[in-house]
């Protein structure tokens, strides 16, 4: 039996060593867990943590809740509070792994340039500006657009940042934030397939030994 155990141990770390290791989720992209009575919209400081899984950069944002629609849910965010400043997380990556960020962008058409810009940034990853134009649109309407944002993750670590342009307050919109890992994920190898049944003849063998002496 312990030659049995032995390979059976062999197999699990061929297996461990194919890389087939999977990164933790990304938390909260549509920012529903939040601060828990923010009215038409409250306002966080640089540094707050209230939001789950977020830190709050620059001067300031608006965690909005009923003061426009949304793209997903119950909560977006304006990147501009009082002035203009944004929002970072840290998420477990996979080194040398291809991710894709995808996020909704709109903008608040109640003052400031019509056009509204921010900047989009992960670990490993170009320094990327987007903007949005809110003309023709209202806080009913916001015309929510899909951007798409990738980068190679540098580390075990990598950390995603949306950072407004717009030094008043009134920015960019943003909701909806999806982080995938697109890398293709390989299939056993042959050998890896050779190697279990392998290990499976070599139990019974084993076994038959042990039966008959």
């Amino acid at each position: 039996m312990k030659f049995v155990n032995k390979a059976i141990i062999s197999v699990a770390l061929a297996a461990s060593a194919c890389g087939l290791v999977h990164a933790a989720p990304f938390q909260n992209g549509s920012f529903e867990i939040g601060p828990v009575n923010p009215g038409t919209f409250v306002t966080l400081n640089g540094g707050d943590t209230s939001i789950a899984g977020w830190t709050v950069t620059g001067n300031s944002i608006d965690y909005i809740n009923t003061y426009w629609q949304h793209a997903d849910g119950a909560r977006s965010l304006d990147l501009s509070g009082d002035a203009a400043g944004g929002i970072q997380q840290a998420f477990d990556t996979v080194a040398g792994h291809s991710y894709r960020v995808s996020f909704a962008m709109a903008g608040n058409g109640g003052g400031g340039n019509t056009i509204k810009s921010m900047q989009v940034q992960a670990t490993g990853g170009a320094l990327t500006t987007y903007t949005f134009d809110t003309t023709g649109h209202t806080y009913a309407n916001m015309g929510w657009a899909t951007q798409t944002y990738a980068f190679i993750a540098a580390g075990a670590a990598s950390t995603l940042s949306f950072t407004s342009l717009e030094n008043n307050a009134a920015g960019p919109a943003l909701d909806n934030v999806v982080v995938a890992d697109v890398t293709p994920v390989p299939t056993p190898t042959l050998s890896l397939w050779t190697l279990i049944g392998l290990a499976s003849l070599l139990g019974v063998f084993a076994a038959r030994r042990a039966r008959f002496g």
